[in-house]
């Protein structure tokens, strides 16, 4: 314990085990089962759908069960629920980034030439491009991680990532799902 509370990278530690424990559990048979069913929860399956849709390696599998969830609620009901969904696992994400994953990679930055990254970063152009972006790939049907990070990147207030995440996924969902449904008649 005495290592861990001594390592610098706990984050960077953190994130790359999430990613491992993420590649071995999508091999798991019983896993795809277990996330397939959620799409017979309802308005429970609706909302962890919606926090599996913004990561990369469970985005499809979210997709999937929205999809699946669109026979026995209306896009409005699944924009909703989903999209709070969403929301929490984006703020899962910013939290993560802002709290100190960006800390723990700006040595790294620096050490390896970064301090031009840096500056360009931190110009006034940059400064409102960077929520905008993040904002875009946000409301599109890609993961979220790089929007995410982008928007954490820029010091964005919590409060203002919580509203612009909950509409921009709303916005996003309600229309995938819509469009699904008019191309299925």
């Amino acid at each position: 314990m005495a290592f861990w509370k001594s390592w610098k990278y706990k984050n960077l530690t953190i994130f790359f085990a999430s990613i491992l424990f993420a590649f071995v559990l999508t091999r798991l048979e019983i896993f795809h089962q277990l996330l397939f069913s959620l799409g017979n929860w309802g308005y429970v399956g609706a909302f962890f759908a919606g926090m599996l849709f913004v990561i990369s390696f469970t985005a499809a599998t979210g997709a999937v069960i929205l999809f699946i969830l669109a026979e026995q609620l209306t896009p409005w009901e699944i924009g909703l629920i989903a999209g709070l969904g969403a929301m929490v696992g984006d703020l899962t994400i910013f939290r993560f980034i802002k709290d100190g994953l960006v800390n723990e990679l700006e040595p790294l930055y620096e050490r390896f030439g970064g301090s031009h990254v840096s500056h360009v970063l931190h110009s006034k152009y940059f400064h409102w491009t960077l929520p905008l972006i993040g904002a875009l790939i946000i409301a599109s049907p890609f993961p979220d991680e790089i929007g995410v990070s982008l928007m954490g990147i820029s010091k964005m207030k919590t409060y203002k990532f919580v509203f612009i995440s909950f509409l921009l996924n709303f916005i996003g969902i309600f229309l995938i799902i819509s469009a699904s449904l008019l191309l299925k008649h």
